[in-house]
């Protein structure tokens, strides 16, 4: 695992390691490459330390007898921010530190896997930020992010595509997708998108017109 990321454009989007499930070490390694800034929560700075990872922010409550001087000596230089705001998940605060940083875009590993609430909590929280800042959450098996109310992108056929709605989601049209939706309404619980594919090689198009829709970009 490379140790340095390059890249120092703020224009590129950051990168945010949870503690949920570790993705392949070369996806990992793709992402620190383009990343500008590292921003690790407290719970996977021990695992992150093991990948002789170079970490720029270290946020969290820090509430597991935690030791700013050893982290500030052995990741020189870092930045420590303690959130103990109790109504936010560490994911939510370090949304917040970009936010305010005007960092646009963020990618984010380590949300998935292991407890299932985290996961559910980590994919369905992105919503509360769709004016502040773009989010992808990333693992080994896919990647997930909200579509503005149009949203067109190149896919190769057959590409795997889910289309969950978060709440009740109305209004819904496609192109090119396998099962067509057609001012479809799809509803959390209910009715959902899952499990579509891309027909022919060229431009997917979805959109919608209330609520919000998650993205799901699947590799079986």
């Amino acid at each position: 695992m490379s140790s340095h990321h390059i890249v120092r454009d703020d224009q590129e989007p950051a990168l945010i390691i949870a503690n949920g499930a570790s993705c392949n070490p070369e996806l990992l390694g793709q992402l620190l490459e383009w990343s500008p800034l590292v921003i690790v929560l407290d719970s996977a700075m021990e695992r992150v330390m093991q990948l002789d990872i170079k970490v720029d922010v270290l946020l969290g409550d820090f509430d597991r007898n935690f030791d700013a001087n050893y982290y500030k000596e052995k990741q020189y230089p870092i930045e420590i921010v303690h959130t103990p705001d109790q109504s936010k998940t560490d994911l939510e605060k370090a949304f917040d530190y970009l936010h305010q940083r005007n960092i646009p875009a963020v990618n984010v590993v380590w949300a998935t896997g292991k407890r299932t609430d985290h996961t559910i909590t980590n994919l369905t929280n992105i919503v509360r930020y769709r004016e502040k800042l773009k989010i992808v959450i990333l693992d080994d098996h896919s990647k997930v992010f909200l579509l503005p109310k149009k949203f067109e992108k190149w896919y190769t056929a057959n590409t795997p595509i889910s289309l969950i709605p978060i709440g009740h989601v109305t209004g819904i049209q496609s192109e090119n997708l396998f099962y067509p939706l057609k001012n479809d309404t799809l509803t959390i619980g209910y009715r959902t998108g899952s499990s579509n594919h891309v027909i022919n090689d060229g431009i997917v198009i979805i959109e919608h017109d209330q609520g919000d829709l998650l993205m799901m970009e699947c590799i079986d």
